[in-house]
């Protein structure tokens, strides 16, 4: 659940999930349950709002500080 708020998250928000991924674990190569994830993903016109809170709260969750991270540069760059 958490791979697919965080995929949604940024298929809403004309982001590639894959590539922010990889910027967070640059050691993994593919993650299959992104992949996975990918599929179940809907384009944002058909998309409920996910708030950025939602999304850094549920990887925080998770412990995934790192792709938080990256998250979190993402929002500061949309709001500047």
């Amino acid at each position: 659940m958490m791979i697919l708020v965080f995929a949604q998250w940024c298929i809403n928000h004309g982001l590639d999930p894959e590539a922010l991924y990889r910027r967070a674990y640059p050691q993994q190569e593919n993650n299959v349950p992104l992949m996975q994830a990918l599929e179940l993903t809907v384009p944002k016109e058909e998309a409920g709002d996910i708030a950025d809170d939602t999304v850094l709260g549920v990887l925080s969750l998770f412990g995934n500080e790192e792709l938080a991270f990256i998250v979190t540069e993402e929002i500061a760059k949309r709001r500047k």
